[in-house]
C-alpha cells in the first residue's frame, strides 16, 4: 500500500513543499512582527519623532496603541 500511495501522491509533492514554504515565511513574518524587543524599539522610534515634531500628537497616539497591541498579543502568544 505504501508503494501505490506514494505513486498515487507523488504528483502533489511540488504542492506540499510549496505549502510547507509558505508555512515557514509566515511563522518567520509573525515571530518578527510579535517580536517584543522590536516593538519596544518601534515604541521608542514613535516616541523620538513625537519629540522632534515628525509625528502629531494624534500620529503617534496611534501608533503607540498598535505597537502596544502588538505588545500584548506577543505576550499573550508566549504564555499559550
Amino acid at each position: 500500500m505504501g508503494l501505490i500511495s506514494s505513486l498515487v501522491t507523488a504528483p502533489f509533492a511540488p504542492l506540499r513543499g510549496t505549502v510547507w514554504v509558505a508555512e515557514q515565511v509566515k511563522n518567520e513574518a509573525e515571530r518578527q512582527y510579535y517580536d517584543p524587543g522590536s516593538i519596544r524599539r518601534q515604541l521608542t522610534e514613535v516616541e523620538e519623532a513625537r519629540r522632534t515634531g515628525a509625528l502629531s500628537e494624534d500620529e503617534a497616539a496611534r501608533m503607540e496603541k498598535e505597537l502596544v497591541s502588538r505588545l500584548l498579543e506577543s505576550n499573550r502568544r508566549k504564555n499559550s
